[in-house]
């Protein structure tokens, strides 16, 4: 089964998204566009000291991805699906709990003039997770700096995470809940996921797993 066009996958550190994107682009015969974290030279001194290393972290995410979405005008988005791990737009959930205010002042600058010539998805499906959650799939997989993962910093980074979804209108909008969904093994979840995938949702849409319908069919609540 093929689909066409820009698809992103978004939500805090721990919720699946490398997954899910690796298994859309089996489904739809796409083309990855992963955000390379580990490249990041400044990451471990981040994790050990945030406030003296978030500046140089957040910068060099910043032009890691700009470089990646400027790849994306060479692709044909009119006959290939690109399935992405993250939107552009939300390096500012990061900035706006990392950056002190002189620097988020300078960040943002630089953002907004980079912003100017992104590809903007054709949808967003934004991932989420409680806490618990989270903290149970990092210490699973197991990155070496994530080790010790500081549970505050998490929690606030899901706060900036609802708080930008909560007023983000640029494009249309999957709300997925993932608690109490492995895509990997659940093919049914996975497959009602795809399909909405290729109904070209509008506006924004909130899907749970939670219940399940009288005819055996998942269903978005």
């Amino acid at each position: 089964m093929e689909t066409a066009g820009y698809i992103a996958i978004e939500g805090p550190i721990g919720v699946g998204k490398t997954t899910l994107v690796e298994m859309l682009c089996r489904h739809f015969n796409g083309r990855v566009a992963l955000e390379l974290a580990e490249e990041n030279p400044f990451l471990d001194d981040f994790y050990r000291n945030r406030e003296r290393y978030a500046f140089h972290t957040q910068m060099f995410f910043l032009m890691s991805r700009f470089r990646q979405q400027e790849e994306f005008s060479s692709f044909d988005l009119f006959s290939q699906v690109v399935i992405s791990d993250y939107l552009f737009a939300k390096d500012r959930v990061f900035a706006r709990i990392n950056l002190s205010d002189r620097e988020l002042a300078l960040y943002d600058r630089v953002a907004a003039v980079l912003e100017q010539n992104i590809i903007w998805p054709d949808l967003v499906i934004y991932l989420t997770a409680s806490l618990e959650t989270l903290l149970r799939r990092i210490k699973k997989r197991d990155r070496h700096f994530e080790r010790g993962f500081d549970r505050e910093y998490l929690e606030a980074l899901c706060e900036s995470y609802s708080e930008y979804f909560f007023h983000h209108d640029r494009t249309p909008l999957l709300v997925v809940r993932t608690d109490n969904v492995d895509f990997a093994r659940e093919r049914d979840k996975f497959e009602y996921l795809a399909a909405k995938i290729i109904s070209k949702p509008k506006g924004t849409e909130y899907i749970s797993f939670d219940t399940l319908a009288i005819d055996g069919r998942w269903r978005g609540i």
